[in-house]
C-alpha cells in the first residue's frame, strides 16, 4: 500500500490530507505540495482510527507536544490518563508515553485507546527496561530488541516514534575529543552511547536503517529522528556533537524520502537565546527544510520549578525562526516527574509560544485571536475575554470584579479603569 508521500508524488490525496487540510484552513494542493517535498508530515498511523490526522511542518500551524509517562517511582494508569485529559482539554496536539515504570505495554495500549490526538513513543525505552529486566542490564539488548519494540508499539497504533539514528560512534567520538559539561541529557541517547561503547558496535538504527524504514512505510509511522546528543546545558550548545549528529540525520532523512517515509528532525535542547534562531537555520539547511521538533528550547540553566518559562521564552523565538513542533517543558523538569498540574503549566506555556510564533510568521487566522480579545477587552465584556484565553479556567479564577455600584472593571483599576472612562467620554 502506497504511503501518503507517495500518494502526494502521485497528485493523489489521501483522506487523512483532505481533512489535515480542512483543519488548517489549507488548499490540499497545499499541503500535499509540503507532504510529497517533506516538508510537512500528516500522524497517523494506518491502524490508529478515532483521532484526527496532525499536520506538522511549512505553513501550518506550530504544534505543542505533551510528554506523559511513567517512572519505576510512579506507575499508575489513572494518573496517565488524568494527565491525558488535561493535556488534550488545554489543547496539545499530541503526547508522547515515556513510561519506563510499571505495566508500560497496558499503559501504552490504554493512552492509544483513549486519545483524541496523535500518539508518539520513544520504543528503546521498552527495549532497554525489558532487557534490564531479563538479562540483568540494559548493554545486554540486542538489536532485535530494539526493532522487536519499534514493531510491537507500531502494531498497537502509534503516529510517530523518536528514533535516535544520528548517535553513532562517529559522533559520539566528537563529543568525547571536545568535551562537555553535560555529556550526554537523552535518555534514549544515553542507552545507545552505553551500547555502543560495551559491545564496541555501530548503533542498529543507523547501521540497519532500511529495516526501520521498511516498519515506518508498513504503517505509514511518522519517524521523529531524535536528537540524542542534544546540549543539555548553555555551555555545550551548538558544538561538534550536536551537528554531527544533525549531518546524520540529514543523509538519513533523504533516505526516509526516497522510500517514502515521513520524517521530521528533533532539536535542542539548551541554548542560549541569541544562537536559537542559528539552530533552526542549521536544521533547516542541514535536513532540506524537514519539520523540526524542539525541545523548548531552554534559554538559561538557572530556573528549576519555572522551566516551562524558560522553554516558552526559547519556543516562541525558535517558532518564529521556523521551528514547527514544540515540545512542552513542565515546572518540574530537572527536579522530579510532572504531575496533572505541571503538565497543565506546560501546556499552556508551550501553547502561549506556540501562537506568539504563529503571529510573528504571519499565520492566517493567528493575530485574530488577539483582535477578538482587545474588542473584547473594549467592551469589558469578562466572559468574552474569559472564553477567548489560552486558559479559561484560571482566567475565571482570578477575575475579580471591582466593589460598587454599577462598576464593571475588575480590582487592577476599580473606579478608575481607563479603558471604562475612555469609552464613556468618547460616547459623551
Amino acid at each position: 500500500m502506497p504511503t501518503r508521500m507517495e500518494l502526494a508524488r502521485r497528485g493523489e490525496a489521501a483522506p487523512e490530507v483532505l481533512a489535515a487540510a480542512k483543519s488548517e484552513g489549507l488548499a490540499p494542493e497545499v499541503l500535499m505540495k509540503g507532504l510529497a517535498e517533506g516538508t510537512v508530515v500528516i500522524c497517523r498511523n494506518r491502524v490508529h482510527e478515532g483521532i484526527a490526522p496532525l499536520a506538522v511542518g511549512k505553513g501550518t500551524r506550530t504544534k505543542i507536544n505533551a510528554n506523559i509517562g511513567t517512572s519505576k517511582d510512579s506507575s499508575g494508569i489513572d494518573n496517565e490518563l488524568a494527565k491525558l485529559e488535561a493535556a488534550v482539554r488545554l489543547g496539545a496536539d499530541a503526547v508522547m508515553d515515556l513510561s519506563t515504570g510499571g505495566p508500560i505495554r497496558e499503559i501504552r495500549k490504554r493512552l492509544i485507546e483513549v486519545s483524541s490526538v496523535a500518539v508518539g513513543t520513544v520504543p528503546i525505552y521498552q527495549a532497554a527496561v525489558e532487557a534490564a529486566a531479563a538479562r540483568g542490564s540494559i548493554v545486554d539488548m540486542t538489536p532485535d530488541d530494539m526493532f522487536r519494540s519499534i514493531e510491537e508499539q507500531a502494531e498497537e497504533g502509534v503516529d510517530f516514534v523518536t528514533v535516535h539514528c544520528g548517535v553513532t560512534l562517529e559522533s559520539v567520538g566528537r563529543i568525547k575529543k571536545e568535551g562537555r559539561i553535560l555529556d550526554v541529557v537523552s535518555r534514549g541517547g544515553a542507552f545507545l552511547v552505553e551500547w555502543m561503547v560495551v559491545n564496541g558496535r555501530q548503533n542498529p538504527l543507523c547501521e540497519d536503517y532500511g529495516r526501520l524504514l521498511e516498519i515506518a512505510k508498513k504503517y505509514d509511522l511518522v519517524l521523529s529522528l531524535g536528537d540524542g546528543l542534544r546540549p543539555g546545558c548553555l555551555a555545550d550548545a551548538t558544538d561538534r556533537g550536536q551537528i554531527t549528529e544533525l549531518v546524520t540525520l540529514g543523509e538519513l532523512t533523504q533516505a526516509a524520502w526516497d522510500e517514502g517515509v515521513q520524517v521530521m528532525i528533533e532539536g535542542p535542547g539548551h541554548v542560549p537565546l541569541h544562537e536559537v534562531e542559528t539552530n533552526i537555520k542549521i536544521q533547516k539547511a542541514l535536513c532540506k527544510n524537514a519539520p523540526f521538533y524542539v525541545l523548548g528550547p531552554l534559554v538559561t540553566d538557572i530556573a528549576p520549578g519555572y522551566d516551562h518559562i524558560t522553554s516558552a521564552i526559547g519556543g516562541a523565538v525558535a517558532g518564529m525562526a521556523g521551528a514547527d513542533f514544540l515540545c512542552y517543558v513542565t515546572p518540574s523538569e530537572h527536579l522530579r516527574l510532572p504531575d496533572i498540574e505541571d503538565v497543565k503549566e506546560g501546556v499552556v506555556a508551550a501553547k502561549i509560544a506556540a501562537h506568539a510564533a504563529d503571529v510573528a510568521k504571519g499565520l492566517p487566522g493567528a493575530i485574530e485571536k488577539d483582535i477578538a480579545m482587545a474588542r473584547a477587552r473594549k467592551a469589558l465584556d469578562w466572559e468574552g475575554q474569559i472564553n477567548l484565553s489560552v486558559n479559561p479556567e484560571k482566567a475565571r479564577a482570578l477575575h475579580t470584579p471591582g466593589q460598587g455600584e454599577g462598576t464593571d472593571a475588575c480590582t487592577m483599576c476599580g473606579e478608575f479603569c481607563a479603558i471604562k472612562h475612555v469609552n464613556e467620554y468618547f460616547k459623551k
